[in-house]
């Protein structure tokens, strides 16, 4: 990997990877720098918890997923028709939900930067077990990661319309991410 930082213009930025890879914890991370504005992260979960709070819902219901995603859609793209960046934070781990995403790039001439976070199915089980939901099994976890090491790997991402693609490492892996100093109109990405 190379030691300088990538630098991530505006856009749409698609994060890839199973559930406990790591990507709330890493978009959290850039907000609580001041990196990110917080209403750049357009989280599946984050819209699924305020259209039903405090109801018991299944997550994998079509008709919740079809509202659910409609409205992170509709934020995403009212993010990019004004200029500014828009951080899909679900899984993103097939070509379906991928091409949904970028299609909305592409309306606004925006530039696709998905940042990968491929760990080994081992790590994940693991992270699963540690965390405080339950709401994914060690089945989904490892049916997660499967279709990520089928369908996401770098160069399928680029030909399905990412400009530019980055794996991030996990939790606990050294990674950082923060914002240039004096640039609005980008972010970087610091690998070890």
């Amino acid at each position: 990997m190379s030691s300088e930082p990538t630098v991530i213009p505006i856009g749409l930025v698609v994060l890839v990877g199973p559930p406990t890879s790591g990507k709330t914890a890493s978009v959290r991370e850039l907000v609580a720098q001041g990196s990110l504005d917080p209403e750049a992260v357009v989280s599946s979960d984050e819209i699924r918890a305020e259209f039903h709070e405090g109801e018991a819902v299944d997550a994998a219901s079509d008709t919740v997923d079809a509202r659910v995603f409609d409205e992170r859609d509709r934020r995403i793209t009212a993010r990019l028709a004004a200029g500014r960046i828009a951080v899909a934070e679900s899984t993103n781990v097939t070509p379906q939900a991928r091409t949904r995403l970028v299609a909305i790039a592409e309306r606004f001439g925006a530039p696709v930067t998905v940042l990968r976070f491929p760990q080994d199915e081992a790590d994940l089980l693991r992270q699963n077990e540690e965390r405080e939901r339950n709401d994914f099994s060690a089945a989904d976890i490892s049916a997660y990661a499967a279709i990520m090491r089928r369908d996401a790997n770098s160069a399928r991402l680029r030909v399905q319309g990412a400009a530019l693609v980055r794996d991030v490492p996990g939790r606990g892996q050294g990674s950082r991410l923060r914002k240039p100093p004096g640039d609005s109109r980008s972010a970087c990405l610091e690998l070890p």
